[in-house]
């Protein structure tokens, strides 16, 4: 099975090459799409001396996974963010849960020594169990014919991946927890302290099922 990997990126020229750097062990047959945002910084240009790289015809995260998609040759789609750190065999263990259903995700695990990010890993886990929910830092995963046929990622500026695990649990199927661990930076929970941002994020979720505004949404998320 061919794996089409597709990276959104947006101003990463920072922490890319790290990134970059982590992506050369994955072992198994894949192929990789970095799908840029409109970067101001050298994102892009550092980008496309290893990788190849496309412009997004729209910015969020939602609208470049989405154009990623359509570039992909692979049956499978595996959207990666590109702060998180993988193991080099995970593509094994992908293929393994895409033969119990039509998506999934792995386990999250934090880079940090926080009792708080131990304790949100375990919660995020434990939501794709019993919610039948995934977040996108958990690296979620799906056949291109299923993400085709739901109508992939909805193009909203937040909350993309939230809508899409909901379209599934919608349509009747598992999102499948693959037995492997995905690494991931805990840096948007520092701008505002990981306590408060974990409460934000459940109050956020909350206000999108109630139908609040994406726009409304945002700005909180933001501020």
């Amino acid at each position: 099975m061919l794996i089409s990997i597709i990276i959104p990126v947006y101003n990463e020229e920072k922490t890319i090459r790290i990134f970059m750097e982590s992506l050369k062990g994955i072992q198994g047959n894949h192929e990789v799409i970095f799908v840029d945002g409109g970067s101001t910084d050298n994102t892009f240009d550092i980008v496309k001396e290893k990788y190849f790289i496309v412009g997004s015809p729209k910015k969020g995260r939602g609208c470049q996974m989405n154009y990623g998609s359509t570039l992909a040759k692979g049956e499978a789609l595996f959207f990666l963010h590109s702060d998180s750190k993988v193991p080099c065999d995970l593509l094994e263990y992908m293929q393994d849960a895409l033969k119990k259903g039509k998506a999934g995700c792995f386990r999250i695990r934090f880079d940090s020594k926080s009792v708080l990010m131990k304790i949100c890993a375990f919660m995020s886990n434990s939501r794709v169990k019993i919610r039948n929910i995934a977040f996108g830092d958990q690296g979620i995963f799906i056949t291109k014919e299923y993400f085709d046929e739901i109508g992939g990622y909805p193009e909203i500026s937040i909350m993309e991946d939230y809508q899409l695990s909901m379209d599934i649990k919608k349509d009747g199927n598992r999102i499948i927890l693959a037995d492997a661990e995905i690494l991931t930076s805990d840096r948007r929970f520092l701008k505002h302290g990981r306590l408060k941002t974990m409460a934000r994020m459940q109050i956020l979720q909350h206000m999108y099922r109630r139908g609040e505004s994406v726009e409304r949404i945002e700005k909180i998320y933001n501020g």
